[in-house]
């Protein structure tokens, strides 16, 4: 145990410091960085629902459409991602209504594809990107930290006893509280202009989805029967294992900027400066 919480340190260390220096880079390195996590999630998703193996020629569909997306990420063209993602899923609902494929076949394109999308337009070019990035990264780690141990140490009803017994009410209460005052400090000694308010509430709908996509995540390996995506990060098993509430995270992200953008009639505004209010 003592060798593997070793690994599980030395390798946990290593990503977030070679995760906080392309996220400080930007760039081509991050959108590089953003395109390597889709395809890995989609590998570990296609692996997990055994399209791999049960449902090789949709998986091969599959795989077509992530590197296109990939590709798009790579260039910078985040609309055209988002066109190819679109095209891509109708292709694996034609697959399911043909009863070719399951239905976790064009979910998995969504939740790989997706998530390279968001997570290099949130970065995208500019400090106000770096900003939102370094936000939702305080976030998520805050609720994933505080979460455990204000569980451990509180105890009390379980949050989703069926999906992932060890999660608790209090905990999440937690994680949320602890992700509402890591934005806060993120917004006042790096987003001098943000609206205080905003970035509070964003952190706080931020948090709530970053734990709905740990538990939905543990829903798929339960369903599936597995206990880890994969084994490609030592000691702490698969990509998405670590990604979870970073994902759901990011499409909230993604889609309240979206959404503050439409709002405001000034048409798509960058991310950083649309989900925060300046």
């Amino acid at each position: 145990m003592q060798q593997e919480l070793k690994l599980r340190i030395i390798s946990g260390v290593i990503l977030a410091i070679v995760v906080l220096a392309v996220t400080w880079y930007g760039g081509l390195a991050f959108r590089l960085l953003s395109a390597v996590i889709a395809l890995l999630i989609y590998y570990e998703w296609s692996t997990i629902t055994r399209l791999q193996t049960e449902q090789p020629v949709a998986n091969v569909a599959g795989w077509v459409g992530q590197a296109a997306i990939a590709a798009a990420i790579l260039l910078g063209r985040f609309d055209f991602a988002l066109s190819l993602l679109v095209f891509f899923v109708a292709i694996a609902v034609g697959f399911v209504a043909a009863q070719s494929a399951s239905r976790w076949f064009p979910a998995g394109i969504v939740y790989a594809g997706l998530t390279g999308i968001a997570l290099a337009e949130i970065r995208g070019g500019d400090a106000a990107g770096l900003q939102a990035m370094l936000f939702v990264f305080a976030v998520v780690w805050a609720t994933d930290i505080l979460a455990y141990f204000v569980g451990r140490a509180v105890g009390g009803p379980k949050l989703a006893p069926r999906i992932s017994p060890g999660k608790t009410q209090s905990g999440a209460l937690g994680g949320a509280v602890s992700a509402v005052i890591a934005g806060s400090v993120i917004a006042y000694f790096f987003i001098p202009e943000a609206d205080w308010l905003m970035a509070a509430a964003v952190a706080f709908i931020l948090s709530v989805c970053s734990q709905a996509g740990d538990l939905f995540e543990s829903f798929i390996k339960r369903r599936f029967g597995v206990k880890d995506s994969s084994h490609l990060i030592p000691g702490h098993g698969g990509v998405m294992d670590r990604v979870d509430g970073l994902i759901f995270a990011c499409f909230a992200a993604f889609l309240l900027a979206t959404l503050f953008s439409l709002i405001k009639g000034d048409g798509m505004a960058p991310l950083g400066a649309a989900l925060f209010g300046f």
